[in-house]
């Protein structure tokens, strides 16, 4: 949800014209995360020409934005420069731009609330910000008081703004720069409430660039240009961040996808943490709440030493290959993805070692996990779903009580969370909003949190006592396809981990080891299906409503098949738990309406047998899903239509399951001609409330 990415080109000459495309393709890195407009900031000038003092101040830098799409931002500064003569060949030595994707929280898609903001006419401030500043109104209200003028409806407007008072109210009676841009922005965060990512760049600070965070993800990307890669040199080593007259490119980008085709070395930015880029160097400060003004002054941070990271991801992993989309290609990646998260955890066993699976994260904490008197799941849409799909299992196996919690809804009614519980807290980005509310609740309970995500170094797996990378790979399409069937396949395996000191269930886990090797294989074989359930997109395209019946193991499949269709297709479409069907949906069936019963071979078919039995009798337009064979039982003469997939252990089914109805998602956006990868209103990562 909303992206930022800045650009700060150090000691190395890029023209206008080069800066501005890598911007934009930066922009376009993000726009998988969703978004409603765009904005950029550059300079008008090189501003290391310039003397800069509070009574000559450098020109101010140039702002650009546009509702729309990127390609809209993109045509609107073209046409800004032709009508101003500015030129795209000026070349820039030192240079800092700033971009944003806004996905609109407060005030509609226009381009006065696009980002950046501005503190004023003259550009002193301009920031760009993800997340929400929950307190906006009470600083606005303030800020207003002092004699400022607002222009748009966002909460972010008043961040450059209290930048500005700051800087004003710190240099009365002093002389220029009396007051560093780090004091300045800690000040403002100071008085910030809510969850942020901030960028922010200013011509009384030229060529500079300052970034801190509180709740949203943001990352510090570093680019030596002189540096030669091959001589084995430690990407750990902090001379990377240190001042230097080397010619170097750093960036900021909510999102690792943005970074990995200029630089795998990269620093995930911490809670509290402010980040500034000057004279070549990266300095860190940590926010302190507690510091006061001393004599009237802003109180001046010490620095922290933190070392680069690599990036464990290729360009091509962010590249659509072949493919159309980038929800065709995950969809069609998940044998890879699948073998992946499995690689290195599964042990196939010999005559004199057990099969088994081993969960290093989880390892320490097991004696833990297992004493615990309830395990509860928490997580929102797809990745809830996921944990509903594997709780059946984790019952079984662990022989500790399962509950299921929708994260905002356990925050809302503060549902009680006890020492004893361990809580699993499951996220594909692991920036969640709600989710990462629901941990720092947990935490202040005193649960042991656990942690399920696809990002390594994201808040919850940094911020949970231990957990499990699903290890998917790089998943840009909004709609969730390859982490939804990881995430089942991880929390089997942490069933297994659980389970696995129980003798009466060792030829259990044995099974669901032996079907978790052959799972990618299987998911091949169903994959072979995608023509047919375009075939059937086809007849459904111009449906209004769409009914999916799941039991079981299947329940969560008909919840996350009936999301995928309506998130992407636009399609109405309800999951229904059949064992509910008579208390209600039956009202709704008849001949028109198009109804899809998940009815593979499990301890429920002879149950779901029966449900497509009672639809059938009230004329209902059956597609049935079952197992290879089973066609001639489950369909009642030639009435319905059936889709037969391959036969897995019961508690991995719902993987299997779940691709038809993800491609049939796929085909019928394609043909209702909206935008797979970026459905209407919804974003990636969801990190506002």
């Amino acid at each position: 949800m909303c992206g930022i990415f800045a650009y700060l080109n150090y000691n190395v000459n890029r023209d206008r014209r080069y800066i501005l495309e890598v911007l934009f393709n930066g922009l376009r890195r993000l726009e998988y995360r969703g978004y409603d407009s765009a904005g950029i900031s550059i300079d008008s000038s090189d501003l290391t020409q310039i003397h800069h003092t509070i009574s000559s101040k450098s020109l101010p830098p140039l702002v650009f934005r546009q509702e729309g799409n990127i390609d809209s931002l993109v045509k609107s500064v073209n046409e800004e420069v032709t009508a101003t003569d500015l030129s795209l060949e000026e070349s820039f030595s030192i240079h800092a731009g700033i971009a944003h994707t806004r996905w609109a929280t407060h005030g509609e898609p226009a381009p006065r609330n696009s980002h950046p903001q501005s503190s004023g006419s003259g550009n002193d401030f301009v920031v760009v910000h993800n997340g929400v500043v929950t307190n906006y109104e009470v600083l606005k209200a303030t800020l207003v008081r002092h004699g400022f003028t607002f222009e748009s409806e966002t909460d972010t407007e008043v961040i450059p703004k209290l930048a500005k008072y700051v800087f004003d109210q710190a240099n009365e009676g002093e002389g220029d720069h009396s007051v560093t841009f780090t004091q300045v922005v800690i000040e403002v965060m100071r008085h910030l409430e809510g969850a942020y990512a901030l960028v922010f760049k200013s011509p009384h600070y030229p060529n500079e660039l300052i970034a801190c965070k509180r709740g949203s993800p943001l990352l510090l990307g570093v680019k030596d240009l002189a540096e030669d890669l091959s001589n084995g040199a430690s990407f750990h080593d902090l001379k990377f961040l240190t001042k230097s007259e080397q010619p170097k490119e750093l960036f900021f980008s909510s999102d690792a996808q943005a970074l990995v085709e200029h630089t795998k070395k990269v620093l995930v930015i911490e809670d509290g943490e402010v980040v500034h880029i000057k004279d070549g160097g990266v300095s860190i400060f940590k926010f302190d709440n507690d510091k006061t003004r001393a004599n009237g002054t802003l109180p001046r941070s010490e620095s922290v030493q933190r070392a680069l990271s690599v990036l464990e991801m290729e360009v091509e992993q962010i590249n659509k290959g072949h493919y159309e989309h980038y929800m065709q290609k995950e969809i069609h990646e998940q044998p890879e993805s699948l073998t992946t998260t499995m690689r290195g955890r599964l042990i196939r066993g010999d005559s004199c070692k057990a099969k088994s699976v081993l969960l290093g994260g989880l390892k320490d904490h097991l004696k833990t996990i297992r004493r615990s008197r309830r395990l509860v799941f928490i997580g929102c849409g797809t990745s809830y779903n996921a944990a509903l799909a594997a709780r059946p299992i984790l019952e079984e196996l662990s022989g500790v009580p399962v509950t299921m919690e929708i994260a905002s809804d356990l925050l809302d009614r503060q549902g009680p969370i006890y020492r004893e519980d361990t809580a699993v807290f499951v996220s594909q980005s692991g920036e969640t909003a709600d989710t990462l509310n629901a941990l720092e609740y947990a935490l202040e309970n005193g649960a042991l949190c656990v942690g399920i995500t696809n990002t390594v170094g994201s808040a919850i797996s940094r911020n949970t006592h231990c957990g499990v990378h699903i290890n998917a790979g790089c998943e840009i399409g909004v709609a969730s396809t390859k982490a939804y069937t990881s995430q089942i396949v991880v929390m089997a395996m942490v069933a297994l981990v659980i389970g696995d000191d129980t003798i009466s269930s060792k030829g259990r886990r044995e099974s669901i080891i032996d079907g978790l090797f052959d799972l990618p294989n299987k998911v091949r074989e169903v994959l072979k299906l995608d023509q047919e359930m375009k075939d059937l997109a086809k007849l459904l395209v111009s449906e209004q409503s769409l009914l999916v019946f799941g039991r079981g193991y299947n329940y969560a499949t008909a919840l996350e098949g009936a999301l995928k269709v309506k998130e992407v297709s636009l399609m109405h479409s309800e999951g229904i738990l059949a064992g509910e069907m008579k208390h209600g949906p039956l009202a709704l069936v008849d001949e028109n309406l198009p109804i899809v019963v998940i009815a593979t071979r499990d301890a429920c078919f002879t149950k779901q047998q029966s449900v497509i039995q009672q639809l059938h009798a009230r004329k209902g337009r059956l597609i049935v899903m079952c197992s290879k064979g089973d066609g001639s039982l489950v369909c009642p003469g030639e009435s319905c239509r059936v889709i037969e997939v391959p036969q897995t252990e019961d508690c991995l089914q719902p993987v299997i399951n779940v691709v038809p109805l993800q491609l049939l998602a796929y085909h019928l956006t394609v043909l209702r001609g909206y935008n797979v990868d970026q459905p209407r209103n919804l974003a990636k990562s969801v990190t506002t409330q």
